[in-house]
């Protein structure tokens, strides 16, 4: 994953002196790249979000009694969070149908208390099983976290902007949750009751390292199947793992 190259115009004048706040861009990107799959560059991040900022010093206006550093700070997240939803590779109608097949997993789990099977998915979702299985093939399963899911609750029930639950200085990093026990146990738990199919594809892609054809023939199956299999197994995952993403 690159992110576009951007460049400040040589001749920009403002009213800010934009270098003395240049460290304020590295510090937001160096907290959202920590958070981000590692395809993401740092140098990247920090060369839009440059742009953020002297857009920020363009239109920053004294009279509104607000601290320079805090408009363009939300400046700064904003054009970070543009490039990221630039480049994902999911297109937007495929995670909202994603989430849509997330929500109906969880909510027929729960109304069934235990595991639906697809053609009962399909039926939730008012279409055809050929129809839930091409929409698994198109959402891929790959992302845990949606670029798109802007707004995080928090226990209060307030809500922020996805960027600062991602790039805050109180949020942990992926590693550090991996390490948290309560974590490691909830998902174990979780994988544990996925169907037997679905647990068998995902320790095969991930303990074992196959890729969709290798497990295909394994399985005796297609690697579209395989593909969809996944999808649908990473659904589960998100909707038992929601309070820890």
């Amino acid at each position: 994953m690159k992110l576009r190259r951007a460049y400040l115009p040589a001749d920009a004048s403002t009213t800010v002196d934009v270098a003395t706040h240049a460290p304020l861009v590295r510090k937001l990107a160096s907290m959202m790249v920590s958070r981000l799959p590692a395809s993401v560059e740092l140098d990247d991040l920090i060369q839009v979000g440059m742009i953020g900022l002297l857009e920020a010093a363009q239109q920053f206006d004294t009279s509104q009694g607000v601290l320079f550093e805090t408009f363009a700070s939300q400046r700064i997240r904003g054009a970070m969070l543009d490039e990221l939803r630039r480049i994902d590779w999911l297109p937007r109608q495929a995670r909202r149908n994603a989430k849509q097949i997330e929500q109906a997993l969880t909510a027929l789990e729960q109304e069934f208390g235990r595991a639906p099977h697809e053609s009962e998915v399909a039926e939730r979702l008012e279409m055809s099983i050929d129809e839930y299985q091409s929409m698994l093939y198109d959402c891929k399963g790959h992302q845990l976290v949606y670029y798109e899911d802007f707004r995080h609750e928090s226990d209060e029930g307030s809500s922020t902007q996805f960027i600062e639950h991602v790039a805050g200085p109180e949020a942990e990093t992926p590693f550090a949750m991996l390490g948290d026990q309560r974590f490691r146990e909830h998902l174990v738990a979780a994988i544990k009751e996925l169907p037997e199919r679905d647990q068998l594809v995902m320790n095969l892609y991930y303990e074992e390292e196959l890729n969709l054809k290798e497990i295909g023939a394994v399985l005796g199956v297609t690697e579209s199947r395989v593909c969809q299999l996944h999808s649908q197994a990473v659904s589960r995952l998100r909707g038992k793992l929601r309070s820890w993403i």
